[in-house]
C-alpha cells in the first residue's frame, strides 16, 4: 500500500497529472455505473429503481451527462484551472463524457438503438476513450520534447514509426490492433505488415488489380477474423450486455422494412414514369409523322382536312411529300424550342382517321390507314 501511494505521488501528483487522472476515474466509474444501471432495469428487478420518466418522458442519461460536461468544462475555466477545483472539476467532466458516450449509438443514429446490433459502436466509443485518456496519462510529452531538457532523437524516431504504423493498421481495417498498437509499439507494426481486412479502404486502394492477394485476404478473413470477432462480441456482451435478437416479426423489423420498400417503391415509381414518358413521346412523334404522310400537302396546312375526291393532290403527289416534309421539320423545331425553354415536351395528337387494331397491347399500336374513296 505504501508503494503504490509513493508511485501515485510521483507519477501522478510530482508530474501534474492528477486532473487527468481523476478524468479517467470518473469516465469509466460512470460507464461501469451506468451499464450496470441499466441491465438491472432491463433484468426488471424489483429492488433496482427504474427509468427517469417525469409526466411520462423517458430522459436518457446522455442529458445528464451534458450537464456534467458543462458543469466541469465551465468550472475549470471560472476557477482559472486553480487547485483544487481543477480536480474536482476533472472528475466531474470524466463523469460526463462516460454517460454521454455511453449513448453515443443514439446520436449518431437519432434513435434509441442501445439495445440493438448498432448500439455496439456506443461500446466501442467508450473504449476508444479511455484507452485515448490512458494513453495521454501513462504517456510521454509529445514526441519526447521536454522543455529544457535534451531532445532525444532516438525515442522521436520511434514514437514516430509507431504512429505511421498505427495509421496504416487503422486503415487495414484492425482497428482494435491500431489502438492498442499505440501503447504497445511492436503490436502496431505486426498490424501494418500483414494482409489487409477485405472491406477496408487500404483493400480498395491496393488490391483492386492483386485478386490473388484479394482471395488470400479473403480466405483470412474467414478463417481468423471471424473467430477474433467472436471473441471481441462475447467481451463486449460481457461488459455491456448482449442485444435483442429481433425477429422477423417485431415491430422493428417492420419499421425497416417498410422503409426499404418505400425506397425502392419510389425508385421503380420514378423509373416506370421516365419510361412511360418515353414511350409516349415516341408514340406521339409517330403519330404526327402518319398523320402528315397520309393527309398529305392538305394536311401539312389543317392536318385534319380529308383530301377532296379527284383533287390530285394524293398520298403519291410531288406536292403531298414535299408538304410533309414541311410539316415534320415544323414540328420538330417546335419540340426543340420547347426543350430549349425548359418546359415538359406536349404533343397535340390531332384525329388522323385512324384506327388501332384491337388485339394488340394497348401501349403498342399499329395504325392501319382508312382507304378514303
Amino acid at each position: 500500500m505504501t508503494t503504490l501511494l509513493d508511485g501515485y505521488r510521483e507519477h501522478i501528483i510530482a508530474a501534474h497529472k492528477q486532473p487527468l487522472f481523476l478524468l479517467l476515474v470518473g469516465f469509466i466509474t460512470s460507464f461501469v455505473f451506468i451499464r450496470f444501471s441499466v441491465r438491472m432495469i432491463r433484468a426488471q428487478v424489483r429492488w433496482w429503481p427504474g427509468n427517469v420518466t417525469p409526466g411520462g418522458l423517458h430522459i436518457h442519461h446522455m442529458v445528464f451527462g451534458l450537464g456534467f460536461l458543462l458543469v466541469g468544462g465551465v468550472g475549470v475555466f471560472a476557477t482559472y484551472g486553480g487547485h483544487p477545483w481543477i480536480d474536482w472539476f476533472g472528475l466531474v467532466f470524466g463523469i460526463g463524457c462516460g454517460l454521454v458516450l455511453d449513448e453515443f449509438a443514439l446520436i449518431l443514429h437519432l434513435d434509441d438503438v442501445y439495445w440493438s446490433e448498432q448500439g455496439r459502436k456506443s461500446v466501442d466509443a467508450v473504449i476508444f476513450g479511455i484507452l485515448f485518456t490512458a494513453l495521454l496519462l501513462v504517456g510521454y510529452v509529445p514526441l519526447g520534447v521536454v522543455p529544457g531538457e535534451e531532445t532525444r532523437w532516438g525515442l522521436i524516431t520511434v514514437i514516430s514509426v509507431n504512429a505511421l504504423a498505427s495509421v496504416i493498421t487503422l486503415l487495414k481495417g484492425k482497428v482494435w490492433t491500431g489502438l492498442l498498437g499505440i501503447m504497445v509499439p511492436g503490436l502496431s507494426w505486426i498490424g501494418a505488415v500483414r494482409l489487409a481486412r477485405p472491406s477496408s479502404p487500404w483493400a480498395r486502394w491496393r488490391y483492386a488489380t492483386r485478386p490473388r492477394r484479394r482471395a488470400r485476404a479473403l480466405r483470412r478473413e474467414r478463417l481468423l477474423h471471424r473467430r477474433a470477432d467472436r471473441a471481441r462480441t462475447w467481451f463486449f456482451d460481457l461488459i455491456a450486455g448482449a442485444p435483442d435478437k429481433v425477429s422477423a416479426n417485431h415491430p422493428a423489423a417492420h419499421r425497416v422494412a417498410e422503409r426499404m420498400a418505400a425506397r425502392a417503391t419510389a425508385h421503380l415509381d420514378a423509373h416506370a414514369a421516365r419510361a412511360l414518358a418515353r414511350r409516349s413521346a415516341r408514340l406521339a412523334d409517330r403519330r404526327s409523322a402518319a398523320a402528315a404522310g397520309a393527309a398529305g400537302s392538305a394536311g401539312a396546312g389543317h392536318g385534319h382536312a380529308a383530301p377532296p375526291e379527284g383533287s390530285g393532290y394524293g398520298a403519291s403527289g410531288g406536292y403531298g411529300a414535299s408538304g410533309s416534309g414541311y410539316g415534320r421539320g415544323r414540328r420538330a423545331q417546335q419540340r426543340r424550342r420547347t426543350v430549349r425553354a425548359g418546359r415538359s415536351r406536349t404533343y397535340a395528337v390531332q384525329p388522323t382517321g385512324l384506327e388501332p387494331r384491337s388485339e394488340r397491347h394497348p401501349h403498342v399500336r399499329t395504325h392501319t390507314p382508312r382507304i378514303w374513296r
